[in-house]
């Protein structure tokens, strides 16, 4: 397996990967120049896994610089199990950590069951105390 920093010449290959991956919600914001502008702000973060040339996994990360924000971990059904995923989240973290963030937050859909076990597994805190707003500063709905 290699693992590389994720480049916007992949969006392509990522986005079939994120609606191949039950429990991702990808929205207009997930578009590839609005992933540019995240890869661009946030160089050195966000990573892919291949095997044979082949994308299998993906995790984009950024941070606001006091905490981490890692976004859209997928990986492709017949590569998991092999710890592609583990490894994706460990060079993200290491590479937060470079940069002086220790905290980082993950967003799991509250219906994606598995997604959830998944983090609390790995001995993330689901957090009671908050609750997300969103505003949308436009006319689309799905941004």
């Amino acid at each position: 397996m290699n693992y590389r920093c994720m480049q916007i010449s992949d969006h392509d290959t990522v986005m079939q990967l994120w609606c191949d991956c039950e429990g991702l919600l990808l929205r207009d914001a997930d578009s590839k120049s609005a992933v540019g502008r995240y890869l661009a702000r946030n160089p050195g973060l966000s990573f892919v896994a291949e095997d044979d040339d082949r994308i299998v996994g993906s995790i984009m990360a950024g941070h606001d610089a006091r905490r981490g924000y890692i976004q859209h971990l997928a990986v492709a059904e017949d590569t998991r199990r092999q710890g592609v995923a583990s490894r994706l989240i460990e060079l993200c973290l290491d590479a937060l950590k470079a940069q002086g963030i220790e905290k980082s937050h993950v967003h799991v859909l509250k219906n994606n069951r598995s997604g959830r076990r998944y983090w609390a597994k790995r001995g993330w805190s689901e957090r009671c105390e908050t609750i997300l707003y969103s505003y949308v500063n436009g006319e689309n709905e799905n941004a």
